[in-house]
């Protein structure tokens, strides 16, 4: 109990030196021992990289999880050491009401076919968003929270250490210091006419007081300095590490990069092979800088007639085989035509397609061979393929 009174003694002493230290220097009463240049630039780099870590991976964690309550309860998961449960991705929940919704509408109408459809890929691209998360938060997150978590606070604490390390140094510096200017004052000869003999006495005393105070306080100015340079290069070690962790978090960064490469790569591709279900031709996307079809000599007469590039001919119209009519030589059927009102504005794509507008009446019909989610549509004198999920059919 003795002992353990004792150091609480000692610590609390030395924890309001360095108290006084550290207001005499905010005041300017006091030196203060400054870092050299090269050290100070490794705080700062230091600094900034543990600040740039913090955005980056915030962001970072808002960009795969833009729910703030689901990051919440993620974060409260890992905290707690639980594995965080399985959410599904808004495409996922998408998709599953759009199945939902078909198959109350109807699965075999036009709407609802194309809700099938667009389910499938809903469904696809969730996946896809989920196998991504997944990647981004094992190669990227990760190491940039071991960092803040593990590195930052090693560094953090040895700077601390240093901290009080050079509180330590400065206030043995102010002792000494003030030891010395009182030791000179004692040793000041008197004046032996106005000087009694008791004096000297005095005087010899307490010349010799200060003089081992002043031995003291360089014995302890000695190893404050030692203690001191000892946590300086230790600190130093630390900071020069950064070097390292910029490395791999470069490292970290190419995966990261390489991730959300292949995710849009596969999004890409779902929505184009969702666009070919839909009846849309690749050739009109905007962005396609690689034929969607094998070449014309690797293909069967039937691949080749439906990749052909849609030009003044309409694509589809006749048997495979045979080549593709032209709008003005196809003649409506003498049975058949049907009128049809226009759910929904349509812009067409190219030539062979009739742009449409919403409310709207036009005969349609179709012809042997075509796809069944196209129809040809006319307009005055005006002909082309209209989609047939953007028709009514009425009589």
């Amino acid at each position: 109990m003795d002992f353990n009174m004792k150091k609480l003694a000692s610590d609390a002493g030395i924890f309001f030196t360095r108290a006084v230290q550290f207001t005499e220097e905010k005041f300017g009463q006091a030196e203060k021992t400054e870092l050299d240049a090269n050290f100070e630039n490794l705080l700062a780099r230091a600094d900034s990289t543990k600040n740039w870590t913090e955005k980056i991976l915030r962001q970072t964690e808002v960009l795969l999880q833009p729910n703030p309550s689901a990051r919440v309860e993620e974060f409260l998961y890992e905290k707690l050491d639980r594995k965080v449960p399985s959410r599904v991705t808004n495409g996922e929940l998408l998709a599953q009401y759009m199945a939902e919704a078909a198959s109350e509408l109807g699965p075999t109408t036009p709407y609802g076919k194309t809700l099938v459809k667009v389910a499938e890929a809903e469904k696809r691209l969730g996946a896809a968003e989920r196998d991504f998360i997944h990647t981004a938060s094992i190669n990227f997150l990760t190491p940039l929270r071991n960092f803040l978590e593990g590195d930052w606070k090693t560094i953090s604490k040895e700077r601390r250490l240093l901290q009080n390390r050079r509180l330590d140094l400065d206030a043995c510096k102010a002792r000494l210091k003030k030891a010395k200017a009182a030791e000179a004052k004692a040793t000041t000869v008197p004046d032996f006419q106005e000087t009694r003999p008791r004096n000297y006495i005095l005087s010899a005393s307490a010349s010799a007081l200060w003089n081992d105070e002043v031995d003291k306080a360089e014995q302890e100015l000695r190893v404050a300095q030692t203690e001191f340079d000892r946590q300086a290069e230790v600190t130093r070690l630390l900071l020069e590490g950064i070097s390292s962790t910029h490395v791999n978090h470069l490292r970290c960064l190419h995966e990261f990069v390489e991730s959300q490469t292949t995710y849009y790569a596969q999004c890409y591709r779902h929505m184009l092979d969702l666009q070919k279900q839909l009846g849309r031709f690749p050739g009109t996307f905007v962005g396609t800088t690689e034929p969607t079809s094998p070449p014309l000599s690797s293909t069967s007469p039937t691949t080749t007639a439906a990749t052909m590039p849609v030009g003044p001919s309409v694509a589809g119209l006749g048997p495979p085989g045979e080549a593709a009519l032209c709008l003005e030589e196809v003649a409506p059927p003498a049975s058949g035509t049907r009128k049809a009102r226009v759910l929904y504005d349509y812009e067409a794509a190219d030539s062979s397609e009739l742009a449409l507008l919403a409310d709207e009446l036009i005969t349609v019909y179709s012809l042997p061979g075509m796809d069944p989610d196209w129809l040809i549509g006319e307009r005055g004198n005006k002909k082309g393929k209209v989609p047939v999920t953007y028709l009514e059919l009425l009589s």
